[in-house]
């Protein structure tokens, strides 16, 4: 069969090459054709678009670049008619996927979305749409099934995809190369994937940096970046603050996490990741002040991290907008520096929350339910 497959960012590439991998081996004369990245070209080898020129992040950034999308659009939906697949696959980034769904759909293609998009979060209204327009909805998110019910649409929960790429050797690898050590600790800091994003997210995370002077602060780069963009911030940091040294890795991010005591993420599915593997962190995020009002008046949940929302109780504290300064940083990494209790009890939680998700398999899964309903 041919299938048409459509991710928007970074995670959507990662979750989009693994879905590939278990279709072909459920179908052994399976094509593709791909929006995505890295990974899914290495999967899938024809890719059309990179997520990288994709990522537009926040209501006043999309608004900046609607030309772009629309193009887009128009090209992607050109492409699938030239492709002509037995199926499109949607991986969440909803204000395109959604758009080219109702195209697709009404142009006679089946349509599958494989990771929902949080109508749960915001603009729930998008369900009559989604009904409408998607033949087969599977989602990663225990509490996703659920809030679907209520809408009287089936959908198939197949747990998180995230627990198939971090595997139980991974995390015992983790907690045996943490450092422990106070004089030694290693500080992860991850800024996302979104050039928007990073070069007002990274700088504030870095301001800290002065206080925690015997500390290895190291910065993990994400694959579709330019490390130089992370470096150029990284060397304004340090000329203003007396050459003090931040580490670098680019595409390491679960080594770097294997080894990390604490953990400065940015809001996404690098949260999620970080719970994964043991690490205590403080979630940040700050965003352009138009998206930030805009968003803020539409979204209708209580936290912003996967993690606080999965379990429905904030045991990571969330820095946004303006609390996420360098004075509120720093009072969030002394308490998990200095109290035990409070690690412990993140710790505990992140149990709960790897049992919540589900068990590993969702790829499969995701791949058998489309397997079975293409036949």
């Amino acid at each position: 069969m041919k299938y048409y497959i459509i991710a928007g960012e970074a995670s959507g590439d990662m979750h989009g090459a693994n879905l590939i991998k278990e279709l072909k081996s459920l179908d052994s004369d399976a094509t593709f054709r791909c929006w995505g990245g890295d990974l899914m070209k290495a999967e899938g080898k024809d890719l059309i678009k990179h997520y990288r020129d994709l990522a537009f992040m926040g209501f006043w950034e999309v608004i900046k670049n609607i030309n772009t999308i629309y193009g887009n659009m128009k090209f992607c939906f050109r492409d699938i008619i030239s492709f002509d697949p037995d199926t499109v696959i949607l991986i969440d980034y909803p204000g395109f996927n959604l758009r080219i769904a109702k195209k697709a759909k009404q142009a006679g293609y089946k349509v599958v979305y494989y990771i929902s998009p949080q109508v749960w979060a915001w603009r729930a209204g998008r369900v009559k749409q989604i009904k409408k327009y998607v033949d087969k909805m599977i989602v990663i998110l225990p509490f996703e099934k659920e809030f679907y019910s209520k809408w009287n649409y089936e959908v198939d929960y197949v747990g998180h995809p995230l627990l198939d790429v971090i595997n139980n050797d991974d995390i015992a690898m983790a907690n045996q190369e943490n450092s422990k050590t106070a004089g030694n600790l290693i500080i992860a800091v991850l800024p996302g994937s979104r050039k928007q994003e990073m070069g007002i997210i990274l700088p504030i995370m870095l301001s800290v940096k002065k206080h925690f002077e015997s500390y290895q602060f190291i910065v993990g780069g994400a694959p579709s970046v330019d490390p130089q963009f992370y470096k150029d911030i990284i060397v304004r940091y340090e000329s203003n603050n007396s050459g003090e040294g931040i580490g670098f890795v680019q595409d390491q991010t679960y080594d770097l996490l294997k080894k990390a005591d604490i953990a400065l993420v940015t809001s996404g599915t690098a949260t999620l990741e970080t719970a994964l593997f043991g690490v205590p962190q403080i979630v940040c995020y700050k965003g352009s002040f138009i998206s930030y009002i805009i968003g803020r008046s539409l979204v209708d949940v209580k936290y912003i991290s996967l993690v606080n929302l999965i379990l429905d109780t904030r045991l990571v504290p969330e820095l946004i907008q303006s609390d996420l300064n360098e004075e509120n940083i720093k009072y969030q990494l002394d308490l998990l520096i200095t109290g035990e209790s409070d690690k412990d009890d993140m710790i505990s939680g992140y149990n709960r929350l790897t049992q919540l998700l589900g068990g590993r398999g969702a790829s499969r899964k995701a791949a058998t339910a489309i397997n079975q309903f293409l036949n």
